[in-house]
C-alpha cells in the first residue's frame, strides 16, 4: 500500500476550518472522511454554497432563491443577491499591516487595513470624477504592488469591471487584450525591475494609449522614488490625479451576484486571447471555499503567493482579503538578488501560506537550495504549488529540503474558473505526486472518449459534471454564447471539459499528466507529457525541457528539446542517459525518438510550457499570438532544427 509522505496531526485536523465546517453541516470527519464531505457538497451543492457564505459571514444578502435553471451551464446562482465584492474584501479595519510589498530589493512599502480602505476611497472618488460608472472598464499595467489592489477594489466598489496585465507584456500583447474590452481608464507604471534591471515602459504605455480610442484618462504610477518622465495626451501622475480627493471611508454599491467583476485572458498561444468575464459572486464564494476550507486560512494570517498581475493567481491572492488575511506581495525575479529571495521574505514577513509555481520548485531544486538548513520558516503551515503538475520529486524536495511538517497542497484549475478543480485537503494525508482531492461543491470526474466515468488508475479527460458559481459569466463579444459553449461544453453535452489528461488514484487523489490537447499519440498510444518531464527533471545536466509530437512518416514521434546547464553540449552519452532514464522511469513507449538541445525554452508569462506553440513551430506553422510568450524569439530555435530532419 502506498504510504503518505505527510499526515496532519489530530490537533491540526480538528482545529481546521474544514473540520468545523463539516461538523456544522452534519458531516463528522471524526467518523468519516473528506470524501463524505465532498459527496455531501455535490449532492447538496446549492446548500453548500449558501453555507460557505454563512461560514464566511458574508456582507450583503444572498436572497431566498439559491438558483434558477436546471443543473448545467445555464444555471444562475442566487438571482436575488445584493452585495458588493469590495465591501467584503475591505471588511477588516485597524492598524495591522494589510499589504506588505517588496519590489525586488528596490521598493519596500506597506499599507495597514485602515490605510487600504482610505486609499480605495480616494481612488473611488477620482474614478467618479472621471465619470466611471457600473460596467465601465478599468485596465491596469502594473507590478504586483499595492496600487493594483487599490484600483481593483475601487473599481469593484462602483461596479466597474477590472482587468490587468503585467508591465513586461509587449504593446501588441496588451492591445490584444485591452483592445477588445475598450477601457475608459488605463493605469500604468512608468517602469519595473526584473533581475536587478530597471525597465522603462513609458514609451510603450504612450503607444498603447494612442491606440486605445476608448480611453478618457491614463494614470501614471511611479515604480520607485525616481519617477520617469511620462507626458503624453490624457496622462496624469497618480498624486496629481488624487489631489482633490478626501481621506474618508469608501462607499459601496450593492449589485447582483452575476455582476461582472473582472476580465481574465486565455494564454492566447494559438490565437488572440479569449476575454473571460468573471462574476463577483462566483469568485467570492469560490475563493472563500478555497482559502478558508481547503487552505485553512484564518483572519490574522498572512498569505504569500509568488505571482504577477497577469496571472489568475493574482486575483486568487487578492481574494484572501475577504478572509481577513494580510497579503505579502512580491514583484520581480524570485531569484534576485540571490536564489533564496522568496525564502528570505518568508522569514522576514512570516506568511502562514507560502505559494509558488511548480516551475519555481523545479528551479529551486536545480539550484540546489535547502532552505531547511538556512532559514527558520516556522510561520509556514502550508505550501501550495500550481501552474503545472508538480512532479513527485518536487514533493520529495519540499519535505526534505524545505520543511518536513508542512501541508504541501498541489492545485490544478485555471483562469477559466479563477480557482481549482482539484486541490488540497488539510485534514488528510499527502501522497507523493498526487493532488489530494476534488474541490468541494464540484462534481469532478475523469471521462473516457465516450463520456463515461473512469475509475482509479485509468487516464482520461478531466471534467466537471455539475454547475458551480465561478463558471465564467461569458466571453467578451460573444453575444450568442457560441464561443463559450464550444470552449467548455462542446466535447461532452452539459459537462465542463477542461482539457487536462488525468487519472484518479487509489487514495482518492488525482494525477494530471498535462494538457490533453498536447497529449502525445505515437503509434496511437496516448502519453501525457508530464510523465516524460518527471524523468527528464531527474537528470542534473538538464535545466528544463519541452516535449512535443512531430508528424513523421504517417505517425507521430516524440521529440524532446532540452536546455542544459551552461557549458554543456548534448552528446551521444548524455542523449543515451536521457533515453535510459525515460525508459526505466516511465516505459519504452515514452522514450523520445529525437532529443535536441536548444538555448532557451519558451513559456507563457505565467510560467506554463507552450507545447502547442513549439509543435506549430516545428511544423512550420505561424504562431498566431507570440505576445503571450515570455521569450517569443526562442521559438526560432525550434524551426528547422537540424535534429528534426533525422530519420
Amino acid at each position: 500500500m502506498t504510504q503518505p509522505i505527510w499526515t496532519p496531526s489530530s490537533v491540526r485536523r480538528e482545529g481546521s476550518n474544514l473540520w468545523t465546517f463539516a461538523d456544522q453541516m452534519g458531516v463528522s470527519l471524526a467518523n468519516g472522511s473528506y470524501q463524505d464531505l465532498h459527496r455531501w457538497s455535490v449532492e447538496n451543492q446549492f446548500t453548500f454554497w449558501r453555507s460557505v457564505w454563512e461560514f464566511a459571514s458574508g456582507i450583503g444578502d444572498l436572497g431566498e432563491i439559491s438558483h434558477i435553471g436546471e443543473d448545467g451551464p445555464e444555471t444562475r446562482f442566487f438571482p436575488d443577491a445584493k452585495f458588493n465584492l469590495a465591501e467584503n474584501y475591505l471588511r477588516r479595519t485597524g492598524d495591522e499591516v494589510a499589504i506588505a510589498y517588496r519590489g525586488e530589493n528596490v521598493v519596500e512599502r506597506s499599507l495597514t487595513f485602515d490605510e487600504l480602505r482610505i486609499s480605495v476611497a480616494r481612488v473611488q472618488q477620482a474614478l467618479q470624477s472621471e465619470g466611471v460608472q457600473q460596467g465601465d472598464r478599468i485596465a491596469t499595467l502594473l507590478p504586483n504592488g499595492p496600487e493594483a489592489v487599490v484600483f481593483f477594489l475601487a473599481a469593484a466598489s462602483l461596479g466597474a469591471i477590472y482587468s490587468s496585465t503585467s508591465p513586461d507584456f509587449g504593446s501588441a500583447g496588451v492591445l490584444d487584450r485591452f483592445g477588445q474590452i475598450e477601457p475608459k481608464i488605463l493605469v500604468a507604471t512608468d517602469s519595473y525591475s526584473y533581475a536587478g534591471v530597471r525597465h522603462d515602459v513609458t514609451a510603450k504605455v504612450a503607444q498603447i494609449a494612442d491606440q486605445l480610442s476608448s480611453l478618457k484618462r491614463v494614470v501614471m504610477v511611479t515604480y520607485d522614488d525616481q519617477p520617469l518622465k511620462a507626458e503624453f495626451p490624457l496622462s496624469i501622475g497618480l498624486d496629481d490625479w488624487l489631489a482633490n480627493t478626501e481621506p474618508r471611508e469608501p462607499e459601496f454599491i450593492r449589485l447582483s451576484f452575476d455582476q461582472p467583476i473582472y476580465v481574465l485572458y486565455s494564454s492566447g498561444t494559438t490565437g488572440k486571447p479569449k476575454c473571460i468575464v468573471h462574476k463577483a459572486g462566483g469568485v467570492l464564494l469560490k475563493h472563500w471555499s478555497e482559502h478558508l476550507l481547503h487552505c485553512d486560512l484564518k483572519s490574522g494570517d498572512r498569505l504569500m503567493y509568488f505571482t504577477t498581475t497577469g496571472w489568475m493567481m493574482w486575483n486568487w491572492l487578492v481574494g484572501g482579503l475577504a478572509s481577513g488575511v494580510s497579503l505579502i506581495l512580491y514583484d520581480g525575479s524570485p531569484f534576485h538578488p540571490q536564489p533564496s529571495r522568496l525564502f528570505d521574505l518568508a522569514d522576514e514577513l512570516q506568511p502562514r501560506l507560502f505559494g509558488v509555481s511548480a516551475k519555481f520548485i523545479e528551479a529551486a531544486m536545480k539550484e540546489g537550495l535547502r532552505p531547511r538548513d538556512t532559514h527558520d520558516l516556522s510561520s509556514i503551515d502550508t505550501i501550495t504549488s500550481t501552474g503545472s503538475p508538480l512532479a513527485p520529486e518536487g514533493f520529495d524536495w519540499v519535505y526534505d529540503a524545505v520543511k518536513p511538517d508542512v501541508h504541501l497542497a498541489s492545485f490544478s484549475g485555471g483562469t477559466d474558473i479563477c480557482g481549482c478543480f482539484v486541490i488540497g485537503d488539510p485534514t488528510s494525508p499527502v501522497f507523493q505526486g498526487e493532488i489530494q482531492a476534488p474541490a468541494l461543491g464540484l462534481d469532478v470526474a475523469v471521462f473516457d472518449d465516450l463520456g463515461s466515468r473512469l475509475s482509479a488508475g485509468a487516464q482520461g479527460e478531466l471534467v466537471c459534471c455539475n454547475s458551480f458559481p465561478s463558471m465564467p459569466l461569458e466571453f467578451w463579444d460573444d453575444p450568442d454564447g457560441a464561443k463559450y459553449h464550444d470552449a467548455y461544453f462542446g466535447r461532452f453535452d452539459g459537462v465542463w471539459h477542461h482539457g487536462d489528461f488525468a487519472e484518479w488514484t487509489s487514495q482518492g487523489g488525482m494525477i494530471i499528466s498535462g494538457r490533453s490537447d498536447a497529449t502525445l499519440n505515437p503509434g496511437g498510444i496516448r502519453i501525457g507529457t508530464a510523465e516524460i518531464y518527471r524523468q527528464v527533471d531527474a537528470i542534473d545536466e538538464v535545466l528544463e525541457s519541452i516535449v512535443v509530437g512531430q508528424q513523421w512518416q504517417s505517425d507521430t514521434r516524440v521529440v524532446l528539446f532540452v536546455r542544459l546547464r551552461d557549458g554543456l553540449v548534448l552528446d551521444n552519452d548524455l542523449t543515451q542517459k536521457i533515453r535510459n532514464q525515460v525508459r526505466e522511469g516511465a516505459s519504452p513507449r515514452h522514450v523520445p525518438a529525437v532529443v535536441a538541445q536548444v538555448p532557451s525554452i519558451p513559456r507563457t508569462r505565467s510560467g506554463k510550457l507552450v507545447e502547442l506553440a513549439v509543435r506549430d513551430a516545428i511544423h512550420g506553422k505561424t504562431i498566431k499570438n507570440v505576445e503571450a510568450i515570455d521569450d517569443p524569439q526562442a521559438l526560432e530555435y525550434f524551426r528547422d532544427h537540424p535534429k528534426l530532419a533525422d530519420s
